[in-house]
């Protein structure tokens, strides 16, 4: 099959899981009526159900398992805080306009949009020029603003919808920007990430879990990104939800006691030598990769491990999964390592999940503006004689000096670190005063020699005080949940052969109705016997669905299948009723008492529908199939 069908057949089968998604409401555009907006999308009945059963496992299966402690950050953040993590500097894309109409334009999407279409249904392609194409897209994020503009113009790539020129790359900061309170004198941003707000808490969870390392918060939320041009439905958009992991590691210790159970895993992975040589990913085992130094540490090891469980676990097809490490160009520079958990779908391989070693970058970046210290201490059971830098802030000329501010700038010069507190001691003895900036208050105030005491003795240390390295897993829960849909949905032809039917194979885990309540016919003592198991469904924390519509059986079935439901109860006799499994249209009686437990137990994972055809007479009617 040429590149070309294969991009066709990509495309139809999106469109038909796309158009089953908006048609049983699992999402929708918002503010549809009002034509809606890019990049914003209602999740309905059925879609809600699927997030908030992917989001129960991700708690069930990191927070729990990993005894995290999870906390919930307000969305809008102060400018300061996010003026230290990096966000307001570099949180950019590269944005181009249409000349004419001033519609705007994510630059990098447009040079791949125009190298992969020549490369897919180019006929005429020549091999050079397929080779510069597939060039240009492995060092597309590496290119500078000049070097994208020199090639969107060597290419002649205009604006897809005018074909107008267009103007020269240029840097937009993709957060969303506000004010917090009336004045509008203080900056804040919609945060485009939730990890900001684990880290300035850090000093307080680090209390809370008995100052304690390693330990682990958790947090699941919505982050803002105003995006150029959103596309890719679910995959990119402006308001999504991330669940995230920061882990905090002594730097000098980052093994794992629990690494020995995800060891033996193997999987996908497509370490960096690998791209860099134009091979493929291979399977491996995680714990080779740990030891062969591929992966960094155990403990970025471990997380890689549990994502892969998680991700399976919810319906990811393992073959079209795989673990991708960054090249050096996209790496940030404070990561020790970073792997990507990449789905394949019709749009090609998608970040879903990043695992990364953040080393100790962010801790650091907020103690150095915030002038707190957000460090841990291990301590020892014999003291250690050690050199120390000691900074002794008099508080009562600080007082009368600074008056309100005293607190903060003495927190600021204890804050100090050996280069900057030895260069002011310097300053201090050769001029009896020396300018220094404080994050706080935002200004450089002039610290007098009387003010402070700088100096460096010997002492016997009881603790090692440091600042931690922290491992990120974050989750793009909506680009999980549309690579579930796609991994889940297939076809499967009608009883009479006449149409084809969409069927979307959720595990009883994620599926957002675990059963169905068919009475046979509109018949009284069916519907109250309906009603009866019902009852004993929502008393077992069950989901369901009741449909007395007058419909065939046959349509019912179809219909629930389309929403992934996993097992269907049809009422056709008041003593027993039949159960019938999704995926293999197999039947079994069972008792009315006795038919909400069996589909507990199948649903929570407890017995396996094999074991049901085992324990129960297995049931055959041609009136009752599609």
């Amino acid at each position: 099959m040429d590149a070309a069908q294969e991009a066709r057949n990509r495309e139809a089968f999106r469109q038909a899981v796309v158009n089953t998604l908006e048609r049983r409401l699992f999402y929708v555009p918002s503010f549809k009526i009002y034509r809606g907006v890019a990049g914003l999308y209602d999740y309905g009945p059925p879609g809600c159900a699927v997030k908030s059963n992917v989001l129960a496992f991700w708690r069930q299966h990191f927070v729990l398992e990993e005894n995290m402690l999870e906390v919930d950050c307000p969305c809008v953040t102060p400018e300061v805080v996010l003026k230290a993590s990096g966000h307001v500097d570099k949180f950019t894309d590269l944005m181009v306009k249409d000349e004419k109409t001033g519609t705007c334009y994510r630059a990098d999407h447009l040079l791949k949009d125009f190298c992969k279409e020549k490369l897919e249904r180019d006929p005429n392609i020549t091999a050079e020029k397929a080779a510069e194409f597939r060039h240009v897209l492995a060092v597309l994020d590496d290119l500078s603003a000049e070097e994208l503009g020199a090639k969107i113009k060597d290419y002649g790539i205009t604006a897809p919808d005018t074909k107008n020129p267009l103007s020269a790359p240029y840097p937009f900061n993709l957060m969303f920007q506000t004010s917090i309170g009336p004045s509008g004198l203080s900056r804040g941003y919609m945060r485009p990430e939730t990890a900001q707000g684990i880290f300035v808490n850090f000093k307080d969870l680090y209390y809370y879990n008995g100052n304690k390392l390693p330990f682990a918060a958790a947090q699941i939320g919505q982050a803002f990104r105003n995006e150029i041009s959103p596309r890719q439905g679910l995959l990119r958009v402006r308001e999504f939800t991330l669940a995230e992991i920061e882990h905090f590691v002594d730097p000098e210790d980052k093994s794992h006691p629990k690494f020995s159970e995800v060891s033996n895993l193997e999987f996908l992975m497509f370490p960096r030598e690998d791209q860099v040589s134009g091979l493929s990913a291979r399977r491996i085992h995680i714990g080779e990769a740990v030891s062969e130094g591929i992966v960094n540490n155990e403990t970025l090891g471990y997380f890689i491990g549990r994502v892969y469980l998680f991700l399976t676990h919810l319906g990811i097809d393992k073959e079209r999964l795989r673990f991708r490490q960054h090249l050096a160009n996209e790496m940030a520079h404070y990561a020790t390592d970073c792997w990507d958990a990449e789905i394949e779908c019709s749009y090609g391989w998608i970040e879903c999940v990043g695992i990364a070693d953040r080393s100790a970058y962010d801790l650091r970046a907020h103690t150095e503006k915030s002038g707190v210290p957000l460090v841990a201490a291990e301590r020892f059971s014999e003291p250690r004689e050690v050199e120390k830098l000691v900074i002794a802030p008099v508080k009562k000329e600080l007082g009368l000096a600074f008056k309100g501010n005293q607190k903060m700038v003495t927190e600021a010069l204890e804050s100090m670190g050996e280069k900057e507190a030895m260069e002011m001691k310097a300053t201090l003895e050769s001029k009896g005063e020396a300018e220094f900036h404080v994050c706080t208050l935002e200004k450089v105030v002039t610290i007098k020699k009387s003010m402070v005491t700088i100096l460096k003795e010997k002492k016997k240390e009881h603790q090692r005080v440091f600042t931690p390295s922290v491992i990120e897993p974050s989750f793009g829960i909506g680009r999980i949940i549309y690579c579930l849909y796609e991994h889940s949905f297939y076809t499967r032809s009608s009883k009479g052969g006449d149409e084809q039917l969409n069927v979307f194979r959720f595990p009883p885990l994620v599926a957002p109705i675990k059963c169905t309540v068919f009475p046979l016919v509109q018949n009284q003592q069916y519907e109250e016997v309906a009603k009866r198991i019902a009852k004993s469904l929502t008393a077992t924390g069950i989901s369901y669905k009741i449909d007395i519509t007058g419909t065939s059986i046959g349509k019912r079935y179809a219909r629930t299948d389309e929403l992934g439901v996993p097992l269907a109860i049809t009422v056709d006799s008041t003593s027993s009723v039949t159960l019938r499994e999704r995926d293999s249209k197999q039947q079994i009686r069972v008792n009315v008492e006795e038919v909400a437990s069996v589909v507990k137990d199948v649903t929570d994972g407890f017995s396996t529908w094999a074991d049901m055809l085992w324990k129960y007479p297995t049931h055959s009617s041609s009136a009752s199939e599609d």
